[in-house]
């Protein structure tokens, strides 16, 4: 009997991503979620109009919100639209929702989005805990990528002339 192959989506993997988010914060903890959406919205992030660049999230009520997902109405649709900057529910256990909730309670702490991507089919959510970096670890950080980079032309010059 042959084996199944498992459909790939025809988006595939990664959708968008918050470079911003991994700048500005300290990535503590990382949680996958799913995100109640409307139709337009779904049809929208496969044309890939999806921004997460200044989304963050907030426990309200319970039940996690993200705030700042940028998902522009999609142009092809008739009288059912959505708004582009609405809060949109994330789905997670209880007992992340707490472990989220406590987190956030901690001075300067609070939780990003790093990126949207498809998982069998579903749109999933990568948040994390974090916390805000200094400006001095900004520069630190730019600085260790000048040297990487450097040492890793060194290395290029090193082997082409040794090959």
């Amino acid at each position: 009997m042959a084996s199944k192959k498992k459909k790939k989506d025809a988006a595939g993997g990664q959708i968008a991503k918050n470079p911003k988010a991994l700048r500005d914060f300290h990535v503590l903890e990382t949680f996958e979620c799913g995100i109640v959406l409307r139709g337009t919205e779904v049809k929208s992030i496969r044309a890939g109009k999806i921004n997460l660049r200044d989304a963050f999230c907030r426990i309200e009520n319970g039940n996690a919100v993200l705030h700042g997902c940028d998902i522009q109405p999609y142009e092809y649709a008739s009288h059912e639209q959505h708004t582009g900057k609405r809060p949109r529910q994330l789905l997670l256990h209880a007992k992340e929702i707490r472990v989220l909730q406590a987190a956030v309670d901690q001075q300067g702490h609070t939780i990003v989005a790093l990126r949207a991507y498809w998982k069998n089919r579903r749109v999933k959510i990568e948040i994390a805990t974090a916390k805000g970096k200094a400006e001095r670890d900004q520069r630190q950080d730019i600085k260790k990528r000048v040297e990487l980079r450097e040492a890793q032309r060194e290395m290029a010059k090193f082997n082409k002339a040794r090959g």
